[in-house]
């Protein structure tokens, strides 16, 4: 992905950066990858949209946990931005076991489980048994790198989208668990956004570097 602008000090939310950069960078790349067309920032946001309107739709608030177990690759990536901008992330292994699954599952009492047709079936049977929706990301290989639709047959909602603030959790993480049960470390909006901005600094990014 690009790097932020210069003022973007002041985006401390996910979706505060992709609606500026959508404003001010539209034409910008903001994800590449091979055998793709690129995606642009107003696409991006374009995607998040659309995908934060769904997940209301299906019910899923601001601080509902949405599962997702998917491969490496630019679906991954844009749907970690975009369920982040309207919900929380909790990503998951998709090599994991069954058994796995259905302690990251009920650790998190997951709203629902994103999943990739034929990646981390196990997954898929163990929410069904737990009772979490399973909602199947289907990439678009005719549209821009990471562009994808979902399953579901809810209907984007036409009320005022409710995004996700600085202080919201963004994304959650699990520890090893090498010596005990593995914790919860659930990141804000605004932890990713700073940390984004000392990356960039330490490594003297521009908007041109990938």
């Amino acid at each position: 992905m690009a790097v932020t602008m210069e003022h973007s000090s002041n985006l401390d939310s996910i979706s505060r950066m992709l609606e500026a950069h959508a404003d001010e960078l539209s034409e910008n790349i903001a994800i590449s990858a091979p055998n793709h067309s690129p995606l642009f920032y107003q696409g991006l946001y374009n995607q998040s949209l659309k995908i934060v309107g769904q997940l209301r739709a299906m019910g899923i608030q601001r601080q509902d946990r949405v599962a997702v177990s998917l491969p490496n690759g630019p679906e991954m990536a844009v749907a970690f931005l975009t369920i982040a901008a309207g919900a929380i992330c909790a990503p998951l292994n998709p090599a994991y076991r069954a058994r796995e699954f259905e302690f990251y599952l009920n650790d998190l009492n997951a709203k629902a489980l994103m999943l990739q047709p034929g990646v981390a079936e196990p997954a898929r049977e163990v929410a069904e048994r737990l009772n979490i929706p399973v909602v199947d990301l289907l990439p678009n290989l005719e549209s821009a790198a990471g562009i994808f639709q979902l399953s579901t047959a809810a209907k984007v909602s036409s009320e005022s989208l409710d995004f996700a603030g600085p202080d919201d959790t963004a994304l959650i993480l699990h520890t090893s668990g090498t010596t005990s049960r593995p914790k919860m470390v659930p990141l804000s909006h605004r932890n990713l956004c700073t940390s984004a901005r000392n990356v960039r600094t330490a490594l003297a990014l521009t908007g041109t570097d990938r």
